[in-house]
This record gives C-alpha cells, structure tokens and sequence, in this order.
C-alpha cells in the first residue's frame, strides 16, 4: 500500500514520535511511505526508503492550506497513494482538501484534547478517525465521522530496565515538551517546599516555556538542584528513565501520556496528574493536576517510603500491535467496508 502521511512539523514530540515508529513498522511490513511536513530533527530517523516531501503544513492559513493540497495533488499522479493520513488540525485541512482533488481517502488521527472550534470542522469530513484513547475520542465525539476506532499508542519494547541500575540517590526526570499544558511549572513549586530533602530533577524536552521555567528555578532557588537537558533522542530518554528514581508527569491535558508509558515499560514509578487518558492504566493514586500542595504530599511521600501512583501495564501494547491494527484499518476505509 502506499500511504502519506501528513505531520505539521517533524521535531520531538508524542505526535511526531508515534508517526516515525509507525512509518518504520509500516516500511518493515512492505508499505510504501511518503511523509509531508515542514520538517525537522526527527528526519534523520526516518528509514532511507521513506520519501519526504516539505510544505508549510503548520500553518493555519487557508492560502497555505490550499498551497499544500495543490502540491499533494500534483504528486498523486506521480506517487499514486492509495491512502492519506493525517495527524493535528492543520494536517487534517489539508487532507480534507487534497482529498476532494485526488479522489484519495483520507483517515485522521487525534492525539489530544482539541479546542473544540473552527479549526477541527475536517474531522467530521474525513472518511475514518483513530483516536488515541477512549478519553480523545469521548471530547471530540459530536466532531468525528461514524467510522470512528480507538487504537492506543504503541511502544518501542525498552532494551533497558529501571531495576538493573543502582538507585542511591533521589533523582526525579520530567520528559516532554516545555509548555504551559505540561505543568512543569507545578512541579517545580512542589519540590521547592521540599528542601529539607536530597533530589534532584532532570528535565528533558525543549519549548517556549523553557526560558520562564528557568527563571521560576531561579526564583525559587532550585539552580543546584534542577537541569534542563533539551531535547534528547529516544536512546538517551530511555537510560535516563532507566537511572532515575521516579518521574514526575504533572500534565494539566493529554490525549494519551505516552511518556508515562515508556516510562512504565521501563520499569520506572510515575507520579502523574489526573488525567481521563491515564485512568485505563490507572489503579489510583492520581494526583489534581494543577493542586501545588497534593503534588508536594505526593513527591515527599514518595521520598519517604517510595510510594507512586500505581500503574498497570497489562494495557499497554507494542508499536507492531499498533501497526497491525492500523493497517487493518487502513484496508477497511480504503476498500469502503
């Protein structure tokens, strides 16, 4: 089969990691992939048979938009895809249009809690959905088409384990990108009322939120305790999982949490905000997500007696189990079944 997929940009993130490990499980089973994008870090992972095509598909301008459909439609004589998927908002317009140009379906799939406005008016037009979670796809019901699955992320099987690695220090990790719906800010407050303890705090991830959270450790008087590491490849991220003592996931909206996954797969304790999308892995002992005090009594009583939010990984399934599920769907929407 021959698939383009259509990403705003192609730098680390939950969307953009879920797109490259399933475009290399698609190119392992036999697909042929195209990727259009603005473009990225992550494209040097991308396997050398995946063709990459770059337009401005970030931008939510109706005159990009529509610059970006022409170009896919002049390729579709040339590359003749036999399915388009698209990942975010913008993505999701351009489909939609290059879709009415090429005759091509067009699936989308929804990996956050989105604005419910304008901007996700394509969703309902497209001729399948694939939502994350069963919590992505309760928001945006009144806004997908009938043909609508959820198919949970998948994982890289980890090649490292949190209990091969000595463990003598208190050394929490934060992985994601810096922004305001992460909640770092949260946690940075929390730990500041625990001085009287040992820890330290690693933060992996970069964005626009990275300047104020470096002043707010500054503010707070964290500067021996807290490293900012920017962005780091899924290698690095794993062994810092694997060398940590817990991490902390005091996100305030998620379409699904896949770092809390990685991070269980390693082995990793999570503490992590209450969120609808992790509440399938869940056994309890979620913390509010924005409740400063809570997060504190939950950092320090995972200090004192190593107690995090209990998690089961029974539900988590692998990048190829994902991949096969999709590609079902894919045959289903493509031959109109």
């Amino acid at each position: 089969m021959r698939i383009l997929y259509i990403l705003p940009g192609f730098d680390e993130g939950g969307a953009e990691v879920h797109v490259l490990n399933l475009i290399r499980a698609m190119t392992e089973r036999g697909h042929e992939v195209t990727l259009a994008s603005t473009g990225g870090r992550l494209e040097a992972e991308l396997p050398e048979c995946v063709r990459v095509l770059h337009m401005p598909a970030e931008k939510k301008n109706p005159v990009t938009i529509i610059f970006c459909a022409l170009k896919i439609h002049s390729h579709q004589k040339k590359f003749h895809w036999d399915i388009i998927h698209a990942h975010s908002r913008v993505p999701a317009w351009i489909a939609w249009l290059s879709s009415k140009l090429t005759g091509v379906k067009w699936i989308v799939t929804a990996h956050a809690l989105y604005s419910l406005n304008l901007g996700i008016i394509p969703l309902k037009h497209a001729d399948g959905a694939i939502c994350v979670s069963e919590a992505v796809r309760n928001h945006l019901a009144a806004h997908l088409p009938d043909d609508t699955v959820i198919i949970p992320n998948g994982i890289i099987p980890p090649k490292l384990s949190h209990k091969n690695f000595p463990h003598d220090r208190m050394r929490f990790i934060i992985v994601g990108r810096l922004t305001q719906l992460k909640g770092v800010d949260v946690a940075l407050r929390a730990l500041s009322g625990l001085k009287g303890y040992e820890w330290t705090l690693d933060i992996l991830g970069e964005g626009d939120e990275r300047e104020s959270l470096e002043a707010l450790t500054n503010e707070l008087g964290l500067n021996e305790r807290v490293k900012f590491f920017g962005d780091m490849d899924r290698t690095e991220v794993e062994k810092f999982m694997a060398e940590s003592s817990c991490m902390l996931f005091p996100s305030h909206s998620e379409g699904m949490g896949l770092v809390v996954l990685e991070a269980l797969s390693v082995g990793l304790p999570v503490i992590a905000s209450d969120l609808e999308a992790l509440r399938d892995f869940a056994l309890g002992g979620l913390i509010p997500d924005a409740d400063v005090d809570e997060w504190r009594k939950a950092i320090e009583r995972f200090i004192l007696t190593g107690e995090a939010s209990p998690f089961s990984a029974g539900k988590i399934i692998t990048v190829d189990d994902m991949a096969v599920q999709i590609e079902e769907y894919y045959e289903k929407i493509k031959e109109g079944v």
